[in-house]
């Protein structure tokens, strides 16, 4: 049969339906919304059937959703056949399902795995494939981080939105929506069928290093609707949609990939602020949610993470929250879940505290094996195993999976990328750039007063690995709408000579438009703006990820805020400040003074216009 994980979609040979087990018949259909009491009972019977003929070790893999490296399932190049080697002990994806029988694969960019929307569905074909061909096969969730803004997996040509503060300042709920359709439409078109969004996180604290922009805003009812309004917008498309962090990771000046954060709320703020948009998320027909490597001790005094608290997952987010859907850890190879127990402990842990999914162990050995051993030993029960895997299995059956695995090309032509759905996230973005300062009026710039422009400011890495540099799109922009439009980048920390580089080039131009990211106190970029500022030139600053930056610069005349450094921010912002749309953004954080931060300097729901 045709491999294919290395033909293109448009002529892949797929097996038939046959191929997925007969045992599964009519699941999906009648797991469809409206389905009846007694047919979800009939479907659970049919999915615990499959369940008893399992293996224990196949019971095990379908808990664990892993990383691989690689384009292909089959035919990677050699640099990732010896990475999964070096990391996991085999050398292909088909060869990763072969031996650890895992439910569910994790995407990711670095690891080569989302090159281009066709690359994208033979992988995800020859994975699913792989599965099937197993003794008992089973389809597999095939998931990845698709935030959009700041965390993005798939690139252009796929559509890609602003990101979730910058949604949070556009404040439509029907936005939310739209951008969870279209996403998951696109998603589920190259075989991506779980997406670890939306973050329901409120975010409270400016210094926060891991969610930030990654949230909605600090409101937890503006947040909550937007979430739910996404998750919403994700299902409908066939896509498992997941809120996270849970029980919140929103108020934290530690980031959980290196360290381990405490949340110091107690739990009436918590009941008030954290569990607001997760009750939402819940209340929306939430498929999954994905847990924080967070000690929070009015939850739990443990010294715990969450993902290894049971008083949180099973005490508070099923029991209290009546909560069964899939949950999932963050990854346990971040320091916050492996501070206080070894890689052997953490899986046994996760799934006595209630969890279902183990995302991305380090070691997918040490972490398989130490579950298969718990059971043998008593410590886990395969009584408890099952109850996981129902839900997983529920959650496959409810995607369709059962019955079509597959993807094609056709579906790939005909939704990545499509001229509606990039027309869709422009038309959302211009609702988000949020005009902060204005000062005599200098915005929108004349192009009669104002033609030639120089566009200078930091250039961090494109997040997909497919737009930017930001300088650069801002130019091409503004030149488009008239200006002419000179790129210069000076990066995160100007060196002095880089600065007087850009001063002798703003004397040259009419005004100057500065990309600032994340300015503090004693950043260079400050730096930068003062002497741009001394020139005597006109200065238009835009905060590219937070919009705390303003606090720092108080001397411009102009700032705007566009929560991301992506091409569809960028181009919005550039509009804005052409005059071709007015800004409608409106804060959804409060900015706090940087010389007093008991003092708000711009409060939620602050945003001039023309």
């Amino acid at each position: 049969m045709h491999d294919t994980s290395t033909g293109s979609t448009g002529n892949t040979a797929r097996p038939s339906r046959r191929t997925v087990l007969a045992a599964t018949a009519g699941i999906t259909a009648a797991m469809a919304v409206g389905g009846t009491a007694h047919a979800a009972a009939d479907d659970d019977n049919r999915l615990r059937t499959l369940i008893s003929r399992m293996t224990l070790e196949e019971k095990v893999g379908q808990l664990f959703v892993m990383r691989v490296y690689g384009h292909s399932a089959t035919s990677p190049d050699q640099a990732d056949i010896d990475a999964n080697l070096k990391e996991i002990g085999v050398r292909t994806a088909a060869e990763l399902i072969a031996r650890y029988r895992v439910g569910g694969i994790i995407y990711f960019t670095w690891a080569h795995n989302t090159r281009d929307p066709h690359q994208i569905a033979d992988l995800s074909n020859g994975i699913q494939k792989a599965s099937l061909q197993q003794p008992r096969g089973l389809p597999v969730l095939i998931t990845t981080d698709q935030e959009h803004g700041i965390v993005c997996r798939v690139g252009k040509p796929a559509t890609l939105f602003p990101g979730a503060m910058a949604i949070g300042a556009g404040g439509s709920r029907a936005d939310a929506h739209t951008l969870g359709r279209i996403s998951g439409a696109e998603l589920r078109a190259i075989g991506i069928n779980q997406d670890y969004s939306p973050d329901a996180d409120v975010n409270v604290n400016p210094a926060n290093p891991v969610i930030g922009v990654r949230s909605f805003g600090a409101d937890p009812d503006a947040v909550a609707g937007l979430v739910a309004a996404e998750v919403k917008g994700y299902q409908a498309s066939r896509v498992a949609a997941t809120a996270k962090h849970f029980p919140g990771h929103g108020d934290t000046a530690v980031d959980s990939h290196f360290g381990f954060p405490v949340i110091t709320h107690s739990r009436e703020l918590w009941e008030k602020l954290d569990a607001v948009p997760f009750r939402a998320a819940i209340k929306a027909g939430i498929d999954s949610i994905m847990t924080a490597h967070i000690q929070f001790p009015a939850l739990d005094d443990s010294g715990d993470p969450a993902t290894l608290s049971r008083p949180i997952l099973t005490g508070i987010l099923r029991e209290e929250l009546g909560y069964d859907g899939v949950v999932v850890t963050d990854s346990l190879g971040m320091e916050g879940v492996r501070t206080k127990y070894g890689d052997d402990r953490v899986p046994v842990l996760a799934l006595k505290a209630g969890v279902d999914q183990l995302l991305n162990p380090p070691s997918l050995d040490v972490a398989w094996n130490a579950v298969v051993k718990a059971v043998r030993d008593g410590e886990l029960t395969e009584a408890r195993l099952d109850e996981s895997i129902l839900r997983i299995l529920r959650l496959k059956a409810k995607l369709g999976l059962f019955d079509e695995p597959y993807v094609s090309g056709a579906g790939v032509d005909r939704t990545v990328g499509a001229p509606a759905h990039l027309a869709a996230a422009d038309r959302i973005a211009e609702g988000t750039t949020t005009l902060l300062v204005n000062e005599g009026r200098l915005l929108p710039l004349s192009r009669r007063t104002h033609k030639k422009l120089l566009v200078v400011g930091a250039d961090p890495a494109s997040p997909s690995g497919t737009t930017g540099p930001p300088t650069g799109v801002l130019a091409a922009a503004l030149t488009e709408l008239g200006f002419t439009a000179t790129a210069l980048s000076t990066g995160i920390t100007p060196s002095a000579a880089t600065i007087a580089k850009a001063v002798a080039a703003a004397r040259e131009a009419d005004a100057v438009v500065v990309g600032t990211y994340n300015v503090t106190a004693g950043s260079s970029q400050k730096t930068l703006v003062e002497q741009l500022l001394a020139t005597g030139r006109p200065v238009v600053a835009i905060a590219i990820r937070n919009p705390y930056d303003v606090a720092q610069l108080l001397s411009v005349p102009a700032c705007l805020a566009a929560y991301s450094w992506t091409d569809v921010e960028l181009r919005a912002a550039a509009r804005v400040v052409a005059g071709r749309v007015k800004p409608r953004g409106k804060l959804p954080v409060p900015v706090q003074r940087a010389d007093d931060p008991a003092k708000v300097l711009y409060p939620i729901g602050y945003g001039l216009s023309y």
